[in-house]
């Protein structure tokens, strides 16, 4: 089984970033824990700052992985382009943010791309991705 992480603009920067709102851990010191907790799936991690980058990729791996879990970042909140690539492929999607979008600035409290996904953590920090696993490898 293949499930692709792709993240979105600036969470590169998780650990570093508003340690507050973001948390202090880096996904690139979270990524190997997934990868050991779920041993039996292959994961692969993407991360771009650039809306066309996210969309290639997702047209690269939703046609053959098992599952997307998105964290468009900012784009989640602007961009119909990412959510058209999510409907055109027949991967199964989980939307996640670190944080609790809808306790944040009102224009974060609409996501553009959940519509084309299965679901959506929010608020959880990393965690949502584990919970995201969880969800595509039951269904």
């Amino acid at each position: 089984m293949h499930i692709a992480i792709i993240n979105g603009p600036n969470l590169n920067l998780t650990g570093i970033r508003e340690p507050e709102t973001y948390g202090k851990e880096s996904f690139d010191d979270y990524i190997p824990q997934l990868r050991k907790e779920f041993p039996e799936i292959e994961i692969s991690y993407f991360q771009s700052n650039v809306e066309g980058e996210i969309i290639n990729r997702i047209q690269e791996v939703g046609f053959s992985a098992e599952g997307i879990i998105i964290n468009a970042g900012g784009y989640s909140h602007t961009s119909v382009a990412i959510h058209d690539a999510l409907a055109a492929v027949p991967a199964p999607t989980i939307e996640v943010h670190l944080s609790n979008i809808f306790a944040r600035e009102e224009y974060r409290h609409h996501s553009r791309i959940s519509s084309a996904c299965r679901g959506i953590i929010a608020g959880l920090g990393l965690d949502g991705y584990r919970l995201a696993i969880i969800n595509l490898t039951e269904k």
